[in-house]
């Protein structure tokens, strides 16, 4: 795969362009080019970044996939002249978004015109159904990454064991559960727009797939978190259908309330409790722990960033490192450990 990423307007954007920085981070390899035309010449982590589908051309995509979340996650006007042109030049798209493009019926007859594919990354498969128990049959250790609140990095976390993992020689393999996950890895399953009664059975087939994949130690991207108002559905679907061995913990150091609405606070609350809670709520046919914490102290200067990782050490009694930061060695060591 040869990718123009679709960033436009959010390219420097790290909240809402979170799937382009995933995808950079993890695939590099399948990028050639970044599509945002306010920076069109410049260089973004060193990929060229131009303003429009023609000028990417001269790079050779094969695939335009959409980098950013847009606002209400719907394509405004700009968007779809974009996605037109992208079409219209042969080019695959892999769109992330909720709103899915195969629907769009002027869009999806362009594409058959042309010949091309509209991959839906959210779209879930026709096939799910509830957890059927297979998944407690799978010969792999299972670590799913949850978090204190959303969009914390359990996704860049799962990414960093997983690669720390395979340098070691082991055969490690990462689960994807949302559309950056399944960009950069090419298969999973985005379990946010599953059916909730069918949220479970979606993980169970994703562990099983991850098997015959051949992964012996799996990494469960997370989603969501035990106590959001908004999206804990999600996140005690993937944990009972995935059924994990261990948790890794992931919290970002200072943050305080879950970021839900500035008016009316949501607490986080202390992580010995959240860790308890998570453990309580495990199937009691796998009742997993929790092995490690991943403290994202990007907001932090290096001194304070090990102070807070040693204050985490203290208040949870569990091995705590930040692996973007200082590497995912003594996490990985600590899973390995309890697994």
């Amino acid at each position: 795969m040869k990718r123009l990423v679709l960033a436009e307007g959010k390219s420097a954007d790290t909240h809402y362009g979170k799937t382009m920085r995933g995808i950079l981070r993890y695939a590099p390899e399948t990028v050639v080019a970044i599509l945002d035309s306010e920076r069109a010449g410049e260089t973004h982590e060193g990929f060229p970044v131009v303003g429009s589908v023609d000028d990417a051309l001269s790079f050779d995509p094969d695939t335009a996939t959409v980098g950013v979340a847009t606002q209400g996650g719907r394509f405004p006007p700009a968007w779809i002249d974009i996605l037109r042109s992208c079409i219209a030049k042969g080019l695959h798209v892999e769109n992330g978004l909720h709103v899915f493009l195969s629907d769009d019926p002027e869009l999806a007859e362009l594409a058959r015109r042309h010949g091309v594919e509209l991959r839906d990354l959210r779209k879930p498969p026709p096939d799910l159904s509830t957890a059927t128990g297979a998944n407690l049959e799978v010969p792999a250790q299972i670590v799913l990454t949850v978090g204190s609140d959303c969009a914390i990095g359990k996704m860049t976390v799962s990414c960093e064991l997983d690669a720390e993992a395979r340098r070691r020689g082991l055969k490690s393999l990462l689960v994807p559960t949302g559309q950056t996950g399944m960009a950069i890895a090419g298969w999973g399953i985005a379990v946010d727009a599953v059916v909730s009664d069918f949220l479970a059975g979606a993980a169970e087939q994703l562990v099983i797939e991850g098997h015959e994949r051949g992964g012996e130690l799996l990494w469960v991207e997370g989603q969501g978190a035990i106590l959001h108002p908004l999206y804990s559905g999600v996140t005690v679907g993937l944990l009972h259908g995935s059924v994990p061995h261990l948790y890794v913990l992931c919290h970002e150091a200072g943050r305080i309330n879950m970021e839900v609405d500035e008016a009316k606070p949501y607490p986080i609350p202390p992580l010995r409790e959240l860790i308890d809670l998570y453990e309580a709520i495990a199937l009691p046919q796998r009742p997993a722990k929790v092995g490690a914490v991943a403290l994202n102290t990007r907001e932090l200067s290096e001194e304070d960033a090990r102070a807070a990782i040693a204050a985490t050490e203290a208040e949870t009694g569990l091995p705590t490192d930040d692996p973007v930061r200082f590497g995912a060695a003594k996490l990985v060591d600590a899973v390995l450990a309890r697994l």
